[in-house]
């Protein structure tokens, strides 16, 4: 107990001292304006000598969102450039075809580089979302090969039956049925996690059992996700870094639950490894883990694959889920048609082909993502000297940072409706019920999965995952909010509501279910 006051008193200490340095930059800043001229950038935050723009930074801390999609809106070319303390000169951008010259036309000239990697290395150690180089290569080479294959294909088509028909909606029966309040983004990220857990390793988290606690490693993970994330938002870079140094305060806590993750994937690994020597099991029929042990690669390396792979695809899926079913609760019409396309489609048990033909479901979660990204914005960083598109210049080790986030509320990109819910813009020509073939809309203007060599892997994955749940809540149940609140959108490692999404579950009016 007095280790831990010791160190809240110590994170309090780090605190005072960053609210002192503020309070004497701001007073710097007012009383030496006349005296210097802002730092030569048209567009982008007003910037001073020294402390760049950390003075606008701290005063919109809380919208952050918000004020850069304000300041690029304002751009001619959609792009800003930021300065800010103890950090390299950072570019902004919104604009598709710089976005598209980052991750495709010039890709190797813009790695993640070491300033991004070592803010997520501790958790992600040399996953391959982590890495560059040959490192990246190899791993990329090796998880497409798996990713591609029919029998995974098949085996993630086993879970999702087994995760939605047997627990999800027994569970949303029972909420129903007890006329509970649900927490649907909770409950869609203990299913993701299942899931994911399952596809990965190989192993049963049983989170959905709600009278379970949650599991240690969940904790874990959503602590070290979170101290991730506040370090790249982080208003000076050095306060982390020094916390790191000291083993105090969040960078304790963020050790601790790393060590936490890696030990239970270590000791998974290793009863695989176990099973697979004493039942000589083959690895092309089953988990991700079993298929990359079979195939002879080392503990860490399969260690920091899978770790990636869970990170990647637990909180993504539930994120753009819990967003859209509020969406629709939000826009009854679309609600309708979604469900008429839906019934229109439907087969028991939900196969792969019948998942491919629901058009309308993947542009409602399209368009869900457009205003409602699970990841915000990505960085990358300049190997050497560049000029972008729209003619921005670029020095070796600048940071590049493209903003899905802003994108999806630019006018020049989707139009003076761009604030509204509308899936029939990513329809070519929309049916009387809504349906219709989907438009081919380039993945630089709409970068949620990344694009070029990088582009997701498990994109399809995902948006097959996201239809079968959709389509099997939505034939049976109206999801429905508990209140009258906006609910809040917090940008992390993936983004969430905050509080949660509370629910009310009713049975859908005329379903044919029981």
């Amino acid at each position: 107990m007095a280790m831990w006051v010791f160190d809240d008193l110590v994170e309090g200490l780090f605190l005072v001292l960053l609210f002192l340095f503020l309070f004497l930059t701001i007073t710097f800043s007012v009383g030496f304006d006349h005296a210097f001229k802002k730092k030569a950038c048209r567009f982008g935050p007003p910037s001073y000598p020294f402390i760049g723009c950390l003075v606008s930074f701290y005063q919109n801390r809380r919208r952050l969102l918000e004020w850069y999609t304000d300041l690029l809106s304002e751009s001619p070319s959609q792009t800003i450039v930021v300065h800010r303390l103890g950090a390299r000169r950072t570019v902004v951008t919104a604009n598709a075809a710089n976005v598209e010259y980052v991750l495709k036309t010039n890709f190797r000239n813009f790695p993640k580089g070491k300033p991004f990697t070592e803010i997520l290395g501790d958790l992600l150690g040399f996953g391959i979302f982590n890495v560059d180089g040959d490192l990246w290569s190899s791993q990329r080479k090796l998880a497409s090969h798996e990713f591609s294959t029919k029998s995974l294909r098949e085996f993630v088509m086993r879970i999702l039956e087994e995760e939605v028909e047997g627990r999800l909606l027994p569970l949303l029966e029972s909420a129903m049925e007890k006329n509970e309040v649900l927490d649907l983004q909770e409950v869609l990220r203990r299913f993701a996690f299942e899931t994911v857990c399952k596809v990965s390793l190989g192993v049963d988290p049983c989170c959905l059992d709600l009278s379970r606690p949650v599991l240690p490693l969940v904790r874990a993970f959503d602590r070290a996700s979170e101290i991730c994330a506040m370090r790249g938002m982080a208003p000076v870079y050095a306060v982390w870094k020094m916390k790191r140094a000291f083993n105090v305060g969040s960078e304790r806590k963020l050790k601790e639950s790393v060590q936490l993750v890696h030990s239970s994937v270590r000791e998974i690994i290793q009863n695989k490894k176990r099973k697979l020597e004493e039942d000589r099991a083959e690895g092309d029929g089953g988990d991700l883990l079993t298929r990359l042990l079979s195939a002879g690669h080392g503990e860490e390396v399969v260690r920091d694959m899978v770790i990636s792979f869970i990170m990647a695809g637990r909180d993504t899926t539930s994120a753009a889920m819990t967003w859209l079913f509020w969406l629709l609760s939000q826009h009854p019409p679309i609600e309708s048609a979604i469900v008429a396309h839906v019934d229109s489609l439907y087969r028991n048990p939900l196969d792969f082909e019948t998942l491919k033909e629901m058009n309308f479901v993947k542009a409602c979660l399209c368009e869900s993502m457009r205003l409602y990204p699970p990841v915000v914005w990505d960085s990358k960083h300049a190997a050497a000297d560049d000029t972008l598109p729209d003619g921005t210049a670029l020095r070796e080790g600048d940071r590049v940072t493209y903003f899905p986030y802003g994108m999806g509320r630019m006018e020049h990109l989707w139009g003076k409706d761009r604030f509204e819910f509308r899936p029939d813009r990513w329809l070519e020509e929309p049916e009387a019920d809504g349906d219709g073939p989907l438009k081919a809309v380039s993945p630089y203007k709409f970068p949620v999965f990344q694009a070029g060599p990088r582009v997701c892997l498990g994109k399809e994955m995902a948006f097959i995952q996201m239809k079968y749940v959709v389509a099997s809540i939505l034939r049976r149940f109206e999801i429905r909010p508990a209140g009258p609140n906006r609910p809040v959108f917090v940008p992390l490692l993936t983004a969430h509501m905050a509080g949660g999404f509370k629910v009310v579950v009713r049975k859908r009016s005329g379903s044919k279910e029981p």
